[in-house]
């Protein structure tokens, strides 16, 4: 009886040294992300030619990760871009926020920025947003969906190469949308650049608009509450509250969104003297794909402007 006394407070001793040592578990799982074949993505070649996506595909200096991480209870998920080799020194992190509404996989989009902003030394993380790629949750374009955006602060927190002080928002489309109610609700954002973003959203969701009848089924109760939806989602009606400076990019030949609403804004941000800088694109239509790097380095000098002067 003794022995096995002594027996069991040995192997206690030993599983709690075990323990000890063991390495902790990641706080936010994290799987690594394979990319489609081109010609098996649909819509791909606004992104990419064949040639500048199998270069992106083969570059072995970054990786790219699908982490899960918490969202008002929900598990929802984000694309993490990011050097192959531990940074030694902490990075700046530019949250890219991506077009359209629910999404399966949109990796292929996030590969082709991703590469061009890292390469200029940031990391990029990319919310899939509640609704998509299996996550729960309903996403209302601009509703509780916000707030993946914001549960996503822990997750730079917890990744040593990430400087939080020094993060960004990018926001293409919808994604533009996205970061520009961020910006209004106190995201802490230092600087952030969007293109192709509505940026009145009423005549949009009103009688004949093109996002009339996708309304039932993207903002519960609607037509009922038309005006609030239309109200939150267009920065034009609360530019007073956008307080980072904004570089606003627009195809000139976008049909999807029309150049209007970039002018209107940035005629709002003037009259108010918020700092801000319009690019219009002549000839490019929606997501600028016939000058995306051009885009993407305008982006790239905004933020490391508002960067080194530390604009918050």
């Amino acid at each position: 009886m003794r022995q096995n006394l002594v027996v069991a407070a040995l192997f206690a001793v030993v599983l709690a040294a075990c323990t000890a040592f063991a390495p902790a578990p990641a706080p936010f799982p994290a799987t690594p992300v394979s990319f489609p074949d081109y010609s098996a993505y649909d819509g791909i070649e606004h992104y990419a030619t064949p040639e500048a996506y199998a270069q992106a595909r083969a570059d072995t200096r970054f990786v790219m990760e699908r982490i899960a991480y918490p969202s008002d209870g929900l598990e929802v998920y984000a694309y993490l871009y990011r050097p192959a080799t531990t940074p030694t020194a902490p990075m700046p992190v530019i949250v890219f926020n991506r077009g359209s509404y629910t999404r399966e996989d949109f990796a292929p989009e996030v590969l082709m920025p991703g590469r061009r902003l890292a390469e200029a030394g940031f990391l990029v993380i990319a919310p899939m947003y509640r609704g998509s790629g299996g996550a729960g949750g309903h996403d209302a374009f601009g509703g509780e969906d916000l707030r993946d955006i914001f549960n996503l602060m822990p997750v730079i927190k917890s990744l040593p190469y990430a400087d939080v002080s020094r993060v960004f928002l990018y926001g293409e489309s919808r994604g533009g949308v996205m970061a520009l109610m961020a910006l209004r609700d106190g995201f802490p954002a230092r600087a952030a650049a969007v293109y192709g973003a509505i940026t009145d959203m009423a005549p949009l969701i009103a009688e004949g608009g093109i996002y009339r009848g996708l309304g039932p089924t993207v903002w519960p109760g609607f037509p009922a509450n038309e005006a609030e939806t239309g109200e939150t989602r267009s920065a034009i009606r609360w530019a007073d509250r956008i307080n980072a400076p904004l570089l606003i990019m627009h195809g000139g030949a976008d049909e999807d969104v029309a150049p209007a609403n970039a002018i209107a804004l940035a005629d709002k941000l003037k009259a108010l003297g918020k700092p801000y800088q319009l690019k219009i694109f002549e000839g490019e239509t929606h997501v600028i794909p016939g000058k995306a790097a051009e885009r993407d380095a305008d982006a790239i000098a905004w933020f490391r402007v508002h960067d080194s002067t530390g604009s918050n």
